[in-house]
């Protein structure tokens, strides 16, 4: 059998969705019937998948909005992001993906459609950007800002005027 291969999840979503009680059921096989907020936990785990057998480091996320900001163990050396909703909630959070560095031409390897067509399939909103040539950097924010006000339904798109201080 070939060597195990290392991979770390991060599970996020918002509060009191059930990140935990998945992540548990799936490393302990268990369900946890009590709710306790949690601020951070990291889970291993051994799987085997097509005889490839895969060392799993899960992280277990905050959900919490005072615990809100996103810790780097959030965003370094992950291979996977699993998004969890609750199924009895109609809370919509808005999602938006953005390409960035379309300053690089040469080494674009990702077209603007690609990305629009990915965005469409998850019914989030999409911009490329460079930030380093400034471009759309404001509009990036402030698309994302009328996109949850929309969902909340507060200010219309186009309704708005944006001024910078």
């Amino acid at each position: 059998m070939p060597q195990p291969k290392s991979r770390k999840i991060a599970i996020l979503g918002y509060r009191s969705v059930g990140k935990s009680s998945l992540t548990i059921q799936f490393v302990e096989g268990q369900f946890v019937d009590s709710y306790d907020p949690t601020i951070e936990n990291t889970f291993t785990k051994m799987i085997t998948i097509n005889g490839q057998e895969y060392h799993l480091q899960l992280v277990d996320t905050a959900g919490q909005d005072e615990y809100s900001i996103f810790p780097q163990t959030y965003s370094i050396d992950i291979n996977g992001y699993i998004l969890v909703y609750s199924v009895t909630s109609n809370k919509r959070v808005p999602i938006m993906l953005v390409g960035n560095k379309n300053d690089l031409h040469m080494e674009r390897v990702i077209s603007c459609e690609e990305g629009k067509a990915l965005a469409e399939s998850w019914n989030a909103a999409f911009m490329e950007s460079s930030a380093k040539e400034n471009q759309t950097a404001v509009e990036v924010f402030r698309r994302m800002i009328l996109e949850a006000e929309k969902m909340e339904g507060g200010v219309q798109p186009g309704k708005t005027s944006c001024s910078m201080m």
